[in-house]
């Protein structure tokens, strides 16, 4: 049995600890929990300086003003749609990368999805703007068939963040993937099981708490993210974008406009702790 920490080994481990959680607890949670009181304030009409008075105005105009429960219905149906893509997509390239494609080729499959994560945000989202513009490629690829591309808008949206995340989902698949012992494989093939019932048998459920940890990241950076909607969102509005253009004409509102991806998330977090999923973190 190993043995029993001493104290001294606590105090150097609190030690250590210590730090991180302070400026976690401090510059994180402390800002957030500002953050969310401040959603109780009112704003000055005529100045619109903050007034500090109590009140629940703010998010009863939330829940009762019909425009601000379209986009949040928005935000969230863009956010389940970006993950559910993003899940069908790695779950073939992540297998390739782990079970088909040969070892020496898995570095640099696996370079070759990391590299993405280099180049910077606002680059890939102009280069999509561009690719999806009237004279773009996708519009100049499609054109052939009497096809045309998305435009600006709601489908562009989804097709960008998609984008954007991917390699966030293909990463804990691969590595469930990787871990996966041959042996599974093999007794369901001697059990008789061909590729799609074992694929439906064993690799999915293995997999699974990996696709639900991939969607943490996934959902949670769509749901939050305002930068998008601006470059290829046309006239789209979500949460994100709303608040940003909130904070410098009422903050309380945009403030209270924040509690809903925090709620959101928790509530999601919530879910898939349930399935084992933030283990695979």
């Amino acid at each position: 049995m190993p043995a029993a920490p001493t104290s001294g080994s606590r105090l150097r481990l609190t030690a250590l600890l210590a730090p991180p959680l302070l400026w976690l607890t401090l510059a994180y949670l402390g800002s957030l929990a500002i953050l969310l009181l401040s959603a109780f304030w009112a704003t000055d009409s005529f100045t619109s300086d903050v007034v500090h008075t109590w009140n629940t105005d703010n998010f009863h105009e939330l829940l009762t003003t019909p425009v601000y429960r379209t986009i949040a219905l928005r935000t969230l149906s863009i956010a389940v749609a970006v993950t559910v893509i993003d899940a069908l997509l790695a779950l073939p390239m992540a297998f390739c990368m782990a079970r088909v494609a040969g070892r020496r080729w898995r570095r640099p499959l696996l370079v070759a999805v990391l590299t993405p994560l280099w180049a910077g945000y606002l680059v890939k989202a102009y280069a999509w703007r561009v690719m999806l513009g009237q004279d773009g490629v996708v519009g100049a690829a499609l054109a052939p068939f009497g096809l045309h591309g998305p435009g600006y808008g709601t489908t562009a949206v989804v097709i960008v963040l998609a984008y954007l995340w991917l390699p966030y989902m293909i990463l804990p698949v691969y590595a469930a993937l990787e871990r996966l012992p041959e042996r599974m494989l093999e007794a369901s093939a001697d059990l008789g099981a061909g590729a799609w019932r074992t694929l439906r048998s064993v690799v999915l459920p293995a997999v699974r708490p990996a696709v639900l940890a991939g969607s943490v990241f996934t959902f949670s950076l769509s749901l939050g993210d305002y930068l998008t909607v601006q470059i290829v969102g046309g006239k789209t509005q979500l949460l994100g974008n709303v608040i940003a253009s909130q904070v410098t004409l009422d903050l309380p509102m945009a403030a209270a406009l924040s509690a809903v991806p925090v709620v959101l998330i928790v509530c999601y977090l919530a879910a898939v702790r349930r399935a084992g999923a933030l283990d695979s973190l």
